[in-house]
């Protein structure tokens, strides 16, 4: 059950589309503020401490990317969930996105109703209540599904939300070969319009902190997940 009183912080350039989403969801129950630049929109976060931030890339003053960057590197907010709603379709703008962390990357224009769908599966599929509390240990790897942390040896790390999904989801699929697109469906979700590269991205993340010996590349497939 989605608790609808969830703060989302809105920054967008153009006052049109701030208030059409405001509006909506508003109506929805949520509380929201905004912001006309990414510049406002990191000094608007650190005060409203929000839930969620829907944020465009092509903006004024600091573009979306590097204010999602600097929301993401602070302890405040660095679980924050990071959606870009932005007319930018070059791939490169998409995989710099994933690469900061971002939970979706939505294409203009979109529908409210839409979005609205797309806002409450993120909540959703991120939502710790997904997660059994107890840790996880595999060798020297541990995973504690309370707070998305994990461990290696001497060395612990609190994941981005989408990097402990994908982490998840192979560790509950172990010794399997999926591909891309398979992956992308399951964490992701379907109707989620991110690109396979989306995957390798977040797989090169994850073994940046577990190392390389747990997820293996199948090549011309996907992914296989050994906990052995």
């Amino acid at each position: 059950m989605i608790d609808l009183s969830l703060k989302i912080l809105l920054v967008d350039d153009d006052p049109d589309i701030l208030e059409l989403l405001a509006y909506n969801l508003q109506k929805e129950g949520f509380l929201i503020e905004t912001a006309s630049d990414g510049a406002e929109g990191v000094k608007v976060a650190k005060t409203f401490l929000p839930d969620m931030i829907i944020m465009d890339i092509m903006m004024p003053v600091m573009d979306g990317i590097e204010a999602g960057r600097i929301i993401k590197q602070s302890k405040e907010l660095k679980n924050t969930y990071l959606i870009f709603l932005t007319a930018r379709t070059e791939e490169y703008s998409e995989v710099a996105a994933f690469d900061i962390g971002a939970n979706d990357y939505i294409t203009k224009p979109v529908k409210p109703r839409a979005l609205i769908s797309r806002i409450k599966a993120v909540f959703q599929r991120n939502s710790p209540e997904n997660y059994e509390e107890e840790k996880l240990v595999l060798e020297d790897l541990t995973i504690n599904r309370q707070n998305y942390s994990i461990a290696v040896k001497d060395s612990s790390w609190t994941l981005p939300k989408k990097e402990f999904d994908l982490l998840m989801f192979f560790v509950s699929n172990p010794n399997k070969v999926y591909t891309r697109d398979e992956i992308l469906s399951s964490v992701w979700g379907k109707g989620i319009h991110v690109t396979e590269r989306t995957v390798d991205v977040h797989v090169r993340k994850i073994r940046e902190k577990i190392g390389e010996d747990y997820i293996r590349t199948i090549k011309g497939v996907g992914y296989l997940f050994s906990r052995n």
